[in-house]
């Protein structure tokens, strides 16, 4: 399968090159499958799911893609080592028709655990072949940041630099990136996560500083979800959670058509959004994809007035959304038929985010998604009334799923079904809804405890790693301020280079 930059349709790559590339160079785009070549999987081939454990349905999802540029064999060994048995994600049914999935039983607790653990294992896979080593430059919003330190961590072909938002992450989330050592490398940033975004994405296009400090223009590759490898493994969340729910609710049904389901996705830089909408393009059932953000509203703004405006990012109690421009908005746009840059000087500088030059079709776009903004206020609510009601802790991230789905069901059903959102949902048989569940509520207790006053039960790992020696590198500079935005400052990318420089120069 071939895949494209988005900034340039004309160049074709592998999937090995664009792994290996990370961002397309030197366009600034990113790889993406073109919606006619997506594989479709059938009714029959959803429903033997059931049976499946998670790495045998990642075989059914990611093998039209990846085979045999991968063998089948190798791609198999691959995925039963990222996915063992006993970090299989948890499917909790709360009603009839409402489910969670926890996609939180990683090493680092969140979901971003079993893309990063399949992108690191086939990354290692392709160096070792070609005896090649590679830097892994990633910018973190939070979890992203300690799933990609875990899964990359001791592998012999890797180094990874990864750049967080100083203070703008929890202590649980620095940690799991700054307690590791050995290949494995963070750097606070002073500004929020687009200016660690923008750093990272200058970085991976910054071919004469490869050379330079490595002799090499192509040691730089990306572990975001701008990576391929990191984007295609989210299409398995959702055949998943459907493959379980039809196997708890459905076991003994004979399907003459397969009951279709809402996807509730809290989303910052849209990669998992991204994967359910692959998923639904695949053929499974999904009838809506509830995209919730937090009070960063650029999307939901977008599909309301069809402009797109950023403004700058807010602090929100979902800290791994806090995210004003998501880089897969990109992507979407793309796979709806409309093109989305940066505009950037000569040298790669940002002059303008988030330019829009071939609007998507909004009508598609409107019939498949469905986005909702959740204040800061509304996440503290959402965690003590799913308490109070279920006995459930979501996390922050997670409470927005919820409460998006609850504004999605209120909004488009109320009027004809008399329902009143997700207390009213079971009475709607047709269907069923299911909610991500992104990170374990214990890596946000002052949240948790906030909202309704229990700390939740620390995970071993977690505990382990609260007493350990950190190390941290610190870019110093500021950012620039523009239109009241935080951007990436000449002397924040000039600090960078010389901390890579002391950090690999020996």
């Amino acid at each position: 399968m071939e895949f494209y930059s988005t900034n340039n349709k004309l160049k074709k790559v592998t999937f090995k090159q664009a792994l290996l590339e990370g961002q397309s160079n030197p366009d600034f785009g990113l790889f993406m499958v073109a919606r006619k070549d997506i594989p479709k999987l059938n009714r029959e081939q959803i429903l033997e799911m059931k049976d499946k454990s998670y790495a045998e349905i990642a075989f059914d999802v990611l093998s039209s893609y990846l085979v045999p540029e991968i063998p089948e064999n190798d791609l198999k060994k691959i995925l039963n080592d990222a996915y063992p048995e006993e970090i299989s994600p948890k499917i909790q049914s709360v009603t009839d028709n409402l489910f969670i999935i926890w996609l939180t039983n990683g090493p680092t607790y969140s979901f971003k655990d079993y893309a990063a653990r399949f992108f690191g294992r086939v990354l290692d896979y392709f160096l070792e072949k070609e005896d090649k080593r590679k830097i892994v430059i990633t910018a973190t919003s939070g979890d992203t940041g300690g799933a990609v330190a875990d899964a990359l961590l001791g592998l012999k072909n890797v180094d990874a630099v990864i750049f967080y938002p100083n203070n703008l992450i929890s202590e649980r989330q620095r940690r799991q990136m700054t307690t590791l050592g050995k290949n494995i490398h963070a750097i606070a940033v002073n500004g929020d996560f687009d200016v660690c975004q923008a750093l990272a994405k200058r970085l991976l296009c910054d071919k004469n500083f490869a050379k330079e400090l490595f002799g090499d223009e192509t040691m730089f590759t990306s572990a975001n979800s701008i990576s391929l490898g990191r984007l295609l493994p989210q299409a398995v969340y959702p055949f998943y959670a459907y493959s379980k729910i039809i196997s708890e609710v459905f076991l003994d049904i004979v399907f003459s058509s397969l009951p279709s389901i809402i996807a509730s996705i809290p989303s910052g830089n849209f990669g998992d959004m991204l994967g359910t909408v692959i998923a639904k393009e695949m053929g499974l059932p999904i009838s809506k994809i509830v995209c919730g953000v937090n009070e960063n509203a650029e999307f939901p703004e977008f599909l309301k007035t069809g402009r797109y405006e950023i403004k700058p990012t807010k602090q929100s109690p979902s800290s791994a959304m806090m995210v004003s421009h998501p880089s897969n908005l990109a992507r979407l746009i793309d796979f709806y038929n409309g093109h989305m840059y940066d505009e950037r000087d000569n040298k790669g500088k940002i002059i303008k985010r988030g330019v829009i030059d071939k609007m998507p079709n909004m009508d598609e776009m409107k019939k498949d998604i469905f986005s909702a903004s959740i204040t800061n206020e509304e996440h503290y609510q959402t965690i003590k009334e799913v308490y109070d009601n279920y006995k459930i802790i979501l996390d922050p991230h997670g409470a927005v799923g919820w409460r998006a789905l609850d504004k999605f069901l209120r909004g488009e059903y109320n009027k004809e079904l008399n329902f009143s959102g997700i207390q009213q949902f079971e009475k709607f048989s047709a269907m069923f809804g299911i909610v991500y569940e992104t990170a374990d509520p214990a890596k946000f207790p002052e949240e948790i405890e906030k909202a309704i006053g229990i700390i939740p039960e620390t995970p071993e790992g977690i505990k382990r790693q609260a007493n350990l020696k950190e190390r941290i590198h610190y870019l110093n500079s500021e950012a620039a301020i523009v239109k009241g935005s935080q951007v990436l400052s000449e002397s924040q990318y000039s600090e960078a280079k010389n901390i890579l420089r002391d950090i690999f120069v020996k």
